[in-house]
């Protein structure tokens, strides 16, 4: 049974949650390096073993993952479910692991995708909900306490965040954030950075994942709902400059949206200016700056990445780590004058941006955020979770270095890349250049695939096989642990 953590002391807490900000120039030649050399993956003699452990290990989740294809599409509910060769079917999750249903234990990198900063089913969150389930349930549909408390507690540490409307998640967030920058604004024109994701609203399935792909995944998607979506690719400050000189003559852009640590949550990084220059431009073109923070708000720190850049956008979106795992994570906040057009109410005649949903802002949710969030405040949580993440990095590096492998492993604290089939990083500049690499993307996927395998049958789950999310639970040992269960797969290569 896991504890709450001790109180730290002011050491443990002291410096940001990113300790450097890593090279970016090296890093973009050392991933060209990766995708410009033939793949190593793991050995066709190894990979039989590696399927042959879920074969005696894991009966069970294969059985559960039989039944879940008669009655859900593709079986998962949740992309961040597709494991190779099948699902695994989690019975516990508790601080740093994961437990199936057939008893087999898993360092726990997913995080769910990133929502536990804390650890998975941390025990004074777990009270405290536990308390309110007991005296009030977990819906009313009126005002509850916990509302307020919790958008006060973001709003005194986001720097751009005077007022909070809290939505069921990060996908409604950034919809609603899209749809109060024009209202606010009365521009039509939305430009992100190519090869960010931002939910799967209709208006943002655009350049999804590669740069430059535009509607490629915009299936069942009529063009009128992305007519007025652009893209840009990351660190290109020029061709960000051309789209709103353009679109100036055009009405005008609301704004620009991206990611602060680049797409993907930095699988393509940006210089460490480069979010302060966007700034400026927003600033001369007359446009908004929408920070999606669905994954770096608190993660980077309790201040988000804009406190860690100093960067002050006018819209931020939250999600994830703004209920500390519970369910229905998604927020707008910004400036006072931006968010009154979220005002609502039956009959308001003011121009306003409509939102809604029945469960936002439960009573559930609303206790759960407000407790993590003075948990991860309490602990230090972002800062001890971005130690561990240096501490496994370097020991990627180590392993990397000495088993005279191409992989490229890079953290921005508890985000850790760890790239081995660069599959994200193919170049995707042009129509030409996608379809020449097509096949390519393909290989290259399965590869990962494979990888993630391999990571699974040693005990560690990660998020497709390429990135890593480390927690408050993730002390010396486990990460130390987890690195000789890398080297372990690493040897199959």
């Amino acid at each position: 049974m896991s504890t709450p953590a001790p109180n730290p002391c002011a050491a443990d807490l002291a410096g940001p949650a990113i300790s450097a900000w890593p090279d970016v120039d090296d890093l973009y030649r050392r991933l060209a390096e990766l995708v410009n050399q033939p793949m190593r993956p793991i050995r066709a003699d190894a990979m039989p073993k590696v399927l042959r452990w879920f074969d005696e290990k894991c009966a069970g989740s294969r059985r559960v993952a039989e039944q879940a294809k008669a009655v859900i599409p593709g079986g998962v509910q949740h992309n961040l479910a597709f494991n190779h060769p099948f699902p695994l079917a989690i019975t516990q999750a508790e601080g740093a692991y994961l437990t199936d249903i057939d008893g087999n234990r898993y360092i726990d990198f997913l995080q769910a995708g990133g929502p536990t900063l804390l650890g998975s089913n941390h025990p004074v969150l777990r009270e405290k909900v536990n308390q309110l389930l007991d005296g009030c349930g977990p819906v009313t549909g009126l005002l509850h306490e916990y509302e307020v408390k919790l958008a006060e507690l973001v709003c005194r540490h986001m720097p751009g965040v005077e007022m909070l409307r809290v939505l069921g998640s990060g996908t409604e967030a950034v919809m609603g954030a899209v749809r109060l920058a024009r209202t606010y604004t009365r521009k039509k024109w939305i430009i992100k950075i190519g090869g960010a994701y931002h939910g799967w609203s209709d208006q943002l399935v655009y350049g999804m994942r590669l740069p430059n792909t535009g509607r490629m995944e915009a299936i069942g998607i009529p063009r009128g709902a992305t007519a007025h979506t652009q893209e840009c690719l990351p660190n290109d400050l020029e061709a960000l400059r051309r789209r709103l000189r353009i679109n100036r003559l055009r009405g005008g852009t609301a704004a620009v949206l991206l990611e602060p640590l680049g797409p993907e949550s930095g699988t393509r990084p940006v210089h460490r200016d480069y979010n302060a220059q966007v700034r400026a431009l927003c600033d001369e073109f007359g446009a908004l700056l929408i920070f999606d923070e669905v994954v770096t708000g608190f993660r980077v720190g309790m201040g988000g990445a804009q406190a860690y850049f100093g960067v002050t956008p006018d819209i931020t979106v939250l999600g994830k780590c703004l209920t500390g795992g519970y369910p229905m994570a998604g927020a707008i906040g910004g400036r006072k004058d931006i968010m009154m057009s979220l005002v609502g109410g039956i009959g308001t005649m003011s121009r306003r941006a409509f939102v809604g949903g029945t469960l936002s802002a439960n009573p559930l949710s609303c206790a759960a955020g407000y407790y993590a969030l003075q948990e991860a405040e309490r602990t230090g949580a972002a800062v001890r979770a971005g130690r561990a993440g240096d501490r496994l990095r370097r020991g990627l590096d180590e392993i990397i270095r000495r088993r005279g492998l191409p992989y490229v492993s890079y953290n921005m604290g508890s985000i850790v890349h760890l790239q081995t089939s660069g599959v994200l990083l193919l170049d995707t500049s042009s129509l030409w250049k996608l379809l020449k690499v097509k096949d390519e993307a393909r290989r290259r996927k399965h590869m990962m695939e494979e990888m993630g395998a391999a990571y699974t049958a040693h005990g560690l789950v990660t998020l497709a096989g390429s990135r890593i999310y480390t927690s408050l639970a993730d002390t010396d040992d486990v990460i130390d642990d987890a690195l000789n269960r890398f080297d372990d797969v690493f040897a199959l290569v």
